[in-house]
């Protein structure tokens, strides 16, 4: 296996962030020192298993400009939520914990025309619909993505994920490994290291009961969000993230009780045995693998990158973005869009 270091580096300087302590009710038990992965919850249940897909209305739908578009299609698991822009290939993108598929809004722009991009919203995030008793473990999702992909008639995908987002990933690829095409991990959960050490405050904080005051409390002061205390650890520049980004993220979430609990029932099934289960096969995965880690990641080590590049056989080559933090697809999309490309192409040209 090839492997390549890249150094990218950021000029400017980082401004600080007041700390908005009035905000944080129970700031140090609540959120912890650090606060790292993003979600997002909804309910929906007695609905009928179709293929049948809904367009949100309001939304830019000019084909021709390749527009993202919004849309919803019912599977077992419920109506999952996605948005979409591009033709040719699909390339799915999955995002992590709190977060949704606005995530990827620059991937889906900047590779629309070489992919058929989709952002999903995960079960118990964004404005995916789900029954109160839907299972929503890693597991659950990475078996919903197959569901996704045979309800749109997609036989294989170039998959892209982040986060949790990028241990569900694996969980698909091990679990199905003829519907992926290449594959592509950011820092994720892996193997053991999850929920890592900085994100176990917040889990015990939902376990409390504090998850609604700590979503309402970092939604009515952005610049809770973007604290050392919250999720600015996450974040190489965290002022530099829109008031409008915070809202897509969050509001989701408080949209209904349900919705809220819907995201408090995926963080209580955070496990490591779902990634441990499927080892095993990732092992034995060829699929085309690209690796690309931020070296300034509190919550996963770049370490984990050389564990993954170890185990799975398909490794083509593992990237380091230097001084980069988890949600550097959001941050450095330019850099880390120029690897997938080159990635799709090389995985494209060896199979043909």
């Amino acid at each position: 296996m090839r492997t390549s270091k890249v150094a990218a580096r950021v000029l400017g300087n980082q401004r600080r962030i007041p700390r908005a302590v009035t905000a944080l009710l129970i700031a140090p038990l609540i959120l912890g020192p650090h606060l790292g992965g993003l979600m997002r919850a909804r309910v929906n249940s007695d609905v009928p298993v179709a293929a049948s897909i809904k367009i949100s209305k309001g939304i830019a739908m000019n084909e021709k400009r390749s527009s993202p578009i919004q849309r919803s299609v019912q599977t077992a698991s419920g109506r999952i939520s996605y948005t979409e822009q591009g033709t040719g290939p699909v390339a799915l993108f999955v995002h992590g914990v709190l977060l949704n598929g606005y995530l990827w809004r620059h991937q889906l722009e900047d590779l629309s025309g070489i992919r058929r991009c989709i952002a999903v919203d995960l079960l118990a995030h964004g404005d995916t619909e789900i029954a109160p008793d839907q299972d929503v473990s890693v597991t659950a999702n990475a078996k919903m993505l197959k569901e996704f992909l045979d309800a749109l008639n997609i036989d294989q995908v170039d998959l892209v994920g982040n986060d949790s987002g990028g241990g569900i990933a694996q969980i698909f690829a091990a679990l199905y490994p003829e519907r992926v095409r290449s594959l592509t991990l950011t820092d994720c959960d892996t193997h053991d290291n999850w929920p890592p050490e900085a994100f176990k405050p917040f889990l015990a904080m939902a376990a409390a009961g504090g998850l609604r005051g700590t979503l309402d409390a970092m939604l009515s002061d952005k610049s809770v969000y973007r604290s050392s205390q919250a999720l600015g650890s996450a974040y190489e520049h965290p002022e530099q993230l829109s008031d409008d980004t915070i809202e897509r993220y969050l509001r989701p979430l408080v949209r209904t009780e349900q919705r809220t609990r819907d995201l408090q029932r995926f963080l209580a099934a955070f496990d490591n045995k779902h990634t441990l289960a499927i080892e095993p096969r990732l092992k034995t995965l060829k699929a085309p693998t690209l690796i690309v880690w931020g070296t300034d990641d509190v919550y996963f080590d770049v370490k984990w990158s050389h564990w993954l590049a170890e185990n799975i056989p398909g490794t083509r080559r593992r990237v380091e973005f230097s001084g980069a933090r988890i949600f550097f697809p959001e941050e450095r999309w330019e850099e880390f869009d120029r690897e997938l490309r080159a990635h799709w192409q090389t995985a494209q040209r060896k199979a043909s």
